[in-house]
């Protein structure tokens, strides 16, 4: 689903990513893992456009994507769950997300179903405002408006920061279950290496803005990948 070939990001004069290249697969999780600061939320911006890459090639779904804004990789079918929610604090979480319809065309702008039996907590709390909400429930609505745009790519970077045990065993259950799907690949940016570990079925590590280790689970064993995020 994702290729990437030596994809290069910079900021201003400082070179972040360095030649990155690797691949998601449709119904897997690729897993990106490292050490802090070591490019992994940089990869994350530069495949959904929030911040360009500077060089490389990127394909979705076999289309060769030039660098685009956000908006239009989002309608190409990239959907990121970014670190921090970013759910919009004055809005129900109905409104929050309603957002999600700019990427679709106007008979699809209805909540399905399926949001809500991923997330029962959120059809509870339809009215209530998105600033409301507890860091967990924030993350489940930041992971159910991903969904609402009906994507292609997942990006999921973080998610169990700062979340209680029982959410982040629920959104496990709930990448279980897309993975199940087969419809969309999975990159998930996470640092509980237990929670990635379970979850992944390819993994990619970075260490200063480098890919140093990346295969299937089959081929790279634990304690390989153990060793390359903890330098």
């Amino acid at each position: 689903m994702l290729t990437l070939d030596n994809l290069t990001l910079h900021y201003g004069h400082s070179q972040i990513l360095h030649g990155v290249s690797m691949e998601a697969a449709q119904g897997e999780v690729t897993c990106l893992m490292g050490t802090n600061g070591v490019g992994k939320t940089s990869l994350i911006k530069a495949i959904a456009g929030t911040h360009a890459r500077s060089g490389g090639n990127m394909t979705l779904d076999g289309e060769a994507l030039p660098v685009l804004p956000p908006h239009a990789l989002a309608r190409k079918g990239i959907a990121t769950v970014p670190q921090g929610r970013d759910v919009f604090p004055l809005l129900t979480v109905t409104e929050n997300l309603q957002t999600g319809f700019a990427c679709l065309p106007r008979d699809q702008h209805f909540i399905p179903d399926e949001i809500y039996d991923l997330f029962p907590v959120l059809k509870k709390m339809q009215n209530r405002r998105g600033g409301d909400l507890s860091g967990g429930q924030q993350q489940q609505l930041a992971i159910a408006r991903a969904l609402i745009t009906k994507p292609k790519l997942l990006l999921l970077d973080e998610p169990t920061e700062g979340i209680q045990p029982n959410i982040i065993q629920q959104i496990g259950e709930v990448i279980r279950h897309l993975r199940t799907q087969g419809s969309m690949a999975i990159v998930l940016v996470e640092q509980y290496f237990d929670f990635a570990y379970d979850l992944a079925d390819r993994f990619s590590v970075l260490r200063r803005g480098e890919v140093i280790l990346q295969g299937d689970k089959n081929n790279v064993s634990r304690d390989e990948v153990l060793a390359g995020v903890s330098v």
